[in-house]
């Protein structure tokens, strides 16, 4: 890391920083850990053009999910722009084994989460996931809002990219009349919003955490479906959430 940007991160902490070490596992943004002495930080570093939109995006989701008293997420000391990137300074969690009984913690406190209904379906802001924009105007339907914020932009990014025809788009009422097929009446509860395997740490003493959050308010089955795309969460994860919301409830 930059000596300058070092400095920099010196004067926000008030500490000295004794060694930086470069972590692995991030995508999108440069990972790294920052030994001050007393304590240690986690360092995420991004130089793209809306780098410090999308930390901006993640903190606001982590702390929205911390607020919620149910699940824990590390606590954000520092989101700044640096020049022409950014960086984001939150508490350093060490990793522990992932263990049956803290999946089945995970999976009940998600179930936890989802079972606080709120007003409506969106967010705040609009925010990311992944690199992508990701768009959370306010709508009273579920339907309407996953067709408009979810669907249509990701079929345009498609349709731009040479990768779908106007003909293979379906039409809004189309959508509307599957979705509201499928998903039936929906209240929102408060997303994650990318829940792959990736995105939770088991600490060293088998607390979960939730991490990268791309949050909304939506669907609690948007966060299952996730899950279940790439793997890495297993059978006691699924059993500690059906105990407090049957996967029926979804179907």
């Amino acid at each position: 890391m930059d000596r300058k940007l070092l400095n920099y991160i010196e004067s926000l902490i008030g500490g000295v920083i004794d060694a930086c070490d470069a972590v692995s596992g991030g995508d999108i943004a440069n990972t790294y850990r920052l030994h001050t002495g007393a304590d240690v930080l986690f360092c995420k570093y991004h130089a793209g053009k809306q780098a410090f939109d999308m930390f901006q995006s993640e903190k606001d989701g982590l702390e929205a999910l911390g607020r919620s008293n149910i699940v824990k997420t590390p606590e954000v000391y520092f989101c700044e722009p640096w020049q022409e990137a950014a960086f984001l300074i939150m508490e350093f969690i060490p990793s522990g084994r992932s263990k049956d009984s803290s999946m089945a913690v995970l999976g009940r406190q998600l179930a936890q989460l989802h079972a606080q209904e709120c007003s409506s379906f969106g967010w705040n802001r609009n925010n990311f996931i992944g690199s992508l924009a990701q768009l959370n105007n306010r709508s009273d339907s579920w339907a309407d809002f996953y067709m408009s914020e979810r669907l249509q932009p990701q079929l345009e990014i498609a349709f731009n990219q040479g990768l779908l025809s106007r003909k293979d788009i379906p039409s809004t009422e189309k959508m509307l009349t599957v979705i509201e097929d499928l998903c039936g009446e929906v209240r929102p509860s408060l997303l994650h919003g990318d829940l792959w395997g990736g995105n939770y740490l088991i600490s060293q003493d088998g607390v979960p955490y939730l991490i990268d959050p791309a949050v909304y308010e939506g669907h609690g089955e948007v966060d299952i479906a996730m899950s279940k795309l790439f793997g890495g969460f297993g059978s006691h994860f699924y059993s500690a959430y059906e105990e407090i919301i049957p996967f029926s409830d979804y179907t």
